[in-house]
């Protein structure tokens, strides 16, 4: 049976913790349900790669691939270094993915988080959070 892919893209960092926001965000969002097949990546600095992360996607029976960004504003990686590993001709969101067995399926980019709402309370969150934080912290 086939599924909706998902590819969630970090930056990428050579400290851990880094690698290990977008990974535990990747298990987060397999918990929370859904029908996605998820796996994370990374643009440098932290494996499994972009295009090695591609490449795992390409072994799976997929009907759409959706690569979705975990960066906060579109800049360079986002508006040209993801989209040129994915294929993508300049500006455009959608493409094509070939899966090891020949198919080929929709492939869809993503936008990244932007401006939204629930990134303005997690900052008020985090925020108070901050007011908690002891003396010698």
């Amino acid at each position: 049976m086939s599924a909706k892919g998902l590819l969630l893209v970090g930056h990428g960092s050579r400290l851990q913790y880094n690698k290990e926001l977008i990974t535990t965000t990747a298990e987060m969002m397999k918990e929370s349900g859904g029908d996605y097949l998820i796996k994370s990546c990374f643009l440098e600095y932290s494996n499994p790669t972009v295009a090695e992360g591609l490449d795992l996607m390409r072994s799976e029976d997929l009907e759409i691939l959706i690569v979705v960004p975990l960066f906060l504003a579109k800049g360079i990686h986002i508006l040209r270094d993801i989209p040129k590993i994915l294929g993508l001709e300049a500006g455009k969101k959608r493409g094509t993915f070939t899966l090891a067995d020949g198919r080929v399926v929709p492939l869809v980019y993503a936008e990244p988080i932007g401006i939204d709402p629930l990134l303005a309370e997690l900052m008020l969150k985090n925020a108070a959070n901050a007011q908690t934080l002891p003396e010698d912290a």
